[in-house]
């Protein structure tokens, strides 16, 4: 139970009210930590519930003791407009029974607003670095009093470039703050690079690491003839397998703009999300996901981290990603906690050198599939010989072996039998 923690009464009510049952791993072995003001590393998959492992001690401490300071008090770092939106919407939800002011920082939004919000004192701000960057720049921005910096899907965030707009913001907060790092895995260079510089004397709580087996999620792999066999495969799948909602991922925004069309002429409620989309088209079909109003999104590797819709149970990977952790990043979709899902990679010729990079990089094989009434000509790779050229193993020559008792006679000596030498030249050979 949450009242093991010895939370303050509003977060406790307010956890009842959201339905929180009993704490998952991450919770239990964050929050004690975080609760004594300890810096820490955390390593935990998406949906094992560590938004709420970093907002619960963060919005306890903000109770418990308050501040007559001017300024923000707690700073919330996400990698996409998605993840922060849906952290600000988690935060004012267990801030309800206090008096505690969220405000959300991400471009898209209106500046001036965003400029207003930050000088009626929002305790707690959460962004993505982007943006906040730019407010600080412009001293819009006070975090000399800041108790707790953030960063959620840390891993993320530096894969998308922002190192540098990370530590710059981290450099303008108060040095005496704790700080919480949350990340899906500790092997992460950058991540550790990045800890090293601005965590002190931490605590490392590490659920999981890279090569986790995702035991809760069956992944298969279909192979196909190239994209035309795909919209076909594709189709078929989304119109036979059971679930309740289902992401379709793309490596680009032309290829998930061009399955659109063909998916929605076979009935279904299938919708798009990428990086070109403006911001409120965004949320709007955000909104229609959630509500189920559209229950398939075609998605490019934007929406791999920073989506947390309850029901998604089929990831297809249209394309295959380009390294092992995006691969990671679009599964993490579904087999959420508890739950069962089911990955399916569709994979032509040119890409199963990718798919079978990802195999060893996660050290796992995943379950060939075929689908029966869509058979290709391509069953992957032709296997090689043991031996011989095609194994790249050289042929050992062996030396020709001499008959006992058989001598070659050349027919040259046999001319010169019984012929006079020149003088200088060499006695003809002959046979006794």
């Amino acid at each position: 139970m949450f009242s093991y923690f010895s939370l303050a009464e509003q977060l406790l009510l307010a956890v009842n009210k959201l339905g929180f049952d009993k704490p998952t791993p991450v919770q239990i072995q964050a929050i004690p930590l975080a609760m004594e003001h300890k810096d820490l590393l955390v390593s935990a998959e998406t949906g094992s519930g560590k938004t709420a492992a970093f907002l619960l001690p963060t919005l306890h401490r903000l109770i418990t003791l308050p501040s007559t300071k001017f300024g923000t008090r707690a700073l919330i770092l996400a990698p996409t407009r998605e993840l922060a939106r849906q952290t600000f919407t988690q935060c004012r939800k267990l801030a309800e029974f206090t008096s505690l002011k969220v405000g959300l920082v991400t471009g898209g939004d209106d500046f001036k607003h965003q400029q207003g919000m930050i000088r009626r004192n929002a305790e707690i701000i959460i962004s993505t670095p982007g943006r906040l960057l730019e407010l600080i720049e412009q001293e819009s921005l006070d975090f000399s009093h800041l108790d707790v910096l953030i960063l959620d899907e840390a891993d993320r965030m530096l894969d998308m470039g922002f190192s540098e707009a990370v530590l710059a913001i981290a450099g303008r907060c108060n040095s005496q703050r704790q700080t919480l790092l949350f990340s899906a895995t500790l092997t992460h260079y950058g991540v550790i690079k990045i800890a090293d510089r601005i965590l002190k004397n931490h605590k490392v709580v590490a659920l999981n690491t890279l090569y986790d087996g995702h035991s809760n999620i069956e992944q298969q792999i279909v192979l196909a003839d190239d994209n035309e066999h795909k919209q076909k495969l594709l189709a078929w799948l989304l119109l036979n397998e059971t679930y309740n909602k289902a992401l379709v991922f793309t490596n680009t925004r032309i290829k998930a703009n061009e399955l659109q069309g063909p998916l929605r002429g076979q009935k279904l409620r299938v919708g798009v999300l990428h990086g070109e989309m403006d911001q409120k088209d965004r949320n709007r079909m955000m909104e229609l996901f959630r509500a189920g109003e559209v229950n398939i999104m075609i998605a490019t590797d934007l929406a791999a981290r920073g989506l947390d819709v309850k029901g998604i149970n089929l990831v297809i990977n249209f394309d295959i990603p380009r390294n092992g952790i995006d691969y990671i990043h679009r599964i993490g979709r579904t087999g959420r906690i508890d739950e069962l899902g089911l990955t399916i990679a569709l994979v032509k010729a040119t890409e199963w050198n990718l798919m079978a990079g990802i195999e060893r990089f996660l050290k796992q094989k995943f379950k060939r599939r075929n689908i029966k009434d869509l058979q290709g000509k391509y069953k992957g790779p032709k296997k090689l010989k043991a031996s011989g050229k095609a194994a790249g193993i050289k042929k050992k020559i062996e030396p020709k072996k001499a008959v006992a008792g058989k001598v070659k006679i050349r027919h040259r000596d046999q001319k010169n039998i019984g012929k006079r030498r020149v003088p200088g030249t060499k006695p003809a050979s002959t046979e006794n």
